[in-house]
């Protein structure tokens, strides 16, 4: 997706996804210039129904996560054909994403990035290569980069910003050695989001 489009997507959505990494973070943002939704009608303020408000929530934890409809849906699916809690559980599903992870250790500036860096083998996980973006973390795996990439331009970039890198509680990064631990599998106050996953359950329960 080019970068206008990206950022359309803030805009749509009132907030700031973090889509583009550290351009989010920059007076360049396009959603600090623009604090409304894009297209002729983007000044104009409509009150959302209740459906209009848990479609909303719905495309944006799709975009922030960068998910397809159908993968997103089957992510609700499994939740909810889970045990315990369906909001939840959504949402450590989401986080657990291999690309999410390795998003949330500061070795790539975005998730879109990581699932690049993924899909082009420069992670491991427990020393084995994965490729997979949607990987699922468990608890104690370990993210590496995997040793023929390490001296690579990017990953030494993102070393030098390591150390401003805060980890969610249920993630543990070693920043000199840049290799990232799951302690166990995130709790809902652990996952640093502003997504209402009620929304979403209300939505596909229709």
């Amino acid at each position: 997706m080019k970068l206008n489009n990206v950022c359309k997507l803030c805009r749509r959505e009132g907030e700031k996804l973090f889509l583009k990494g550290e351009k989010c973070l920059s007076p360049k943002c396009p959603l600090v210039r623009r604090k409304y939704p894009p297209g002729q009608h983007g000044l104009s303020h409509k009150k959302l129904s209740d459906y209009g408000r848990q479609l909303r929530e719905k495309q944006k934890a799709k975009r922030i996560y960068g998910l397809r409809e159908t993968q997103f849906k089957n992510y609700y699916k499994k939740a909810a054909l889970s045990s315990g809690d369906t909001g939840e559980l959504l949402l450590s599903f989401l986080e657990r994403r291999l690309d999410n992870v390795v998003y949330r250790f500061g070795f790539a500036s975005s998730r879109s990035q990581a699932r690049q860096l993924i899909t082009h083998g420069h992670f491991t996980v427990n020393k084995k290569k994965v490729n997979i973006p949607s990987y699922l973390v468990k608890s104690k795996d370990k993210i590496e980069i995997a040793p023929k990439s390490q001296n690579f331009p990017v990953f030494q970039e993102r070393k030098k910003v390591l150390k401003d890198v805060v980890s969610p509680p249920w993630l543990k990064l070693q920043q000199t050695k840049m290799i990232g631990s799951v302690l166990h599998l995130p709790k809902k106050e652990e996952i640093e989001t502003n997504i209402d996953p009620t929304q979403i359950i209300e939505f596909y329960s229709k």
